[in-house]
């Protein structure tokens, strides 16, 4: 039996059931269609399953695109203060955790339920699990064959994001269907993802696996202009993780250098020439007062930037020269990553359909008004911390007014 709708939206997830939910309030005939059996993986998965839903130092500059401005209508639209209003009228409790990231007192299940119980005030109809076999644009609109039966409706929204975390259903169904309709796409690689080293190299720092430091990691933008993050920096049995590799991960580019400053806070040629006078102390010591124990000696034999029996040595004994050496190592640590982990670690994907194509007020494709995309299948890409969410938000909005 073939179903006529308004709109069809494909992608049960964050941005999809937000844009179908706000479509259908407004009193449109919305069909919202997911292969998956189960609703909202990815949601119920992030921020260790509390759902970091938004953050509230939101705005264009936390986001990687090819064209950065492109975010700023859609997030002026619908901020995180409209989305917090939205989860406060459900008695879903949150707090901030770290830099104006929310999360769920309780559980993500709450984020997914709000979502869900939005697109039943809209009369949404859903078809889940239901594969999409193929799209064809006819003269009224659009026609979708799936596993239950034929679907025709007047516009099209795609929602169903990128390819981070293909184990819990993530597929390159946006990317095909924008090639398909000829839209043009940015090439799409992982992002917020752990980044990997050759393991011969590696070898040597594989005795650091669990250690954990805050550092300031960068990369070059250009010749004289690099991009930061002071995080957290975990090293693994394969290479580097935690929220600083994590963030500097989306703006790495394979064969570039990555830059770690192992000691953010401090001067360190001035700290170390200042605590030298009359200091007995020895110098494995006295770094230990600076930095993780785990990670002093283990990083100097790795690396090389001092011979470790060094550190036995008092810190007065020790010549100028050899404590500049160690303080510019320290600060001054550049490696070059193999690769990353890979789709099924990334938390999201960079790249995607490139933002020249949609119109940035409604997320309409200008080739095809009645075609949008939203969410992740977009070539907008948000640093870690509840960005990515209030982009889904966002961009779900302002495509669920516009159809």
């Amino acid at each position: 039996m073939t179903m006529i709708f308004d709109v069809a939206v494909i992608g049960a997830g964050a941005a999809g059931m937000m844009a179908a939910s706000v479509a259908g309030q407004r009193g449109r005939r919305v069909v919202l269609i997911d292969h998956a059996k189960k609703l909202g993986e990815k949601i119920r998965i992030s921020g260790g399953g509390r759902c970091n839903f938004t953050n509230t130092g939101t705005t264009s500059q936390q986001f990687v695109s090819q064209n950065p401005n492109f975010c700023r209508s859609a997030l002026a639209a619908y901020t995180p203060t409209d989305f917090i209003r939205l989860v406060e009228s459900y008695g879903i409790r949150w707090h901030e955790k770290h830099k104006g990231q929310l999360f769920c007192d309780d559980s993500s299940e709450s984020i997914i339920q709000l979502l869900r119980q939005e697109c039943v005030k809209g009369n949404v109809t859903w078809r889940m699990p239901c594969a999409v076999q193929g799209v064809q644009k006819t003269e009224h609109g659009y026609e979708l064959a799936t596993e239950q039966g034929l679907i025709r409706c007047a516009q099209l929204v795609i929602a169903t994001g990128g390819m981070a975390l293909p184990q819990v259903g993530a597929t390159d169904f946006a990317l095909r269907l924008a090639r398909q309709f000829g839209l043009k796409v940015i090439e799409p690689r992982p992002a917020l993802v752990p980044l990997t080293f050759d393991g011969v190299f590696w070898q040597e720092f594989v005795a650091l696996s669990g250690v954990s430091a805050e550092v300031e990691l960068s990369v070059a933008l250009a010749p004289k202009k690099k991009i930061s993050f002071l995080e957290d920096l975990l090293w693994t049995h394969r290479g580097l993780s935690g929220p600083g590799i994590l963030q500097i991960s989306s703006y790495w580019n394979p064969g570039e250098k990555i830059h770690i400053n192992l000691a953010p806070h401090l001067d360190l040629q001035t700290t170390f020439l200042a605590a030298k006078q009359g200091n007995k102390q020895q110098l494995g010591n006295y770094l230990t007062g600076l930095l993780p124990k785990r990670l002093v000696e283990p990083w100097l034999a790795a690396t090389a930037a001092l011979d470790p029996s060094l550190l036995q040595k008092r810190l007065a004994d020790l010549p100028d020269s050899v404590l500049r050496q160690l303080a510019e190592a320290l600060s001054q640590w550049s490696l070059v990553p193999t690769g990353t982990a890979g789709y099924k670690k990334a938390e999201v994907m960079k790249g995607g359909v490139d933002t020249r194509e949609l119109n940035q007020k409604t997320m309409a494709t200008r080739a095809h008004p009645t075609l949008y995309f939203i969410g992740e299948s977009v070539d907008v890409t948000g640093w870690l911390g509840g960005y990515n969410f209030q982009w889904a938000w966002a961009s779900g909005v302002a495509c669920g007014r516009a159809v």
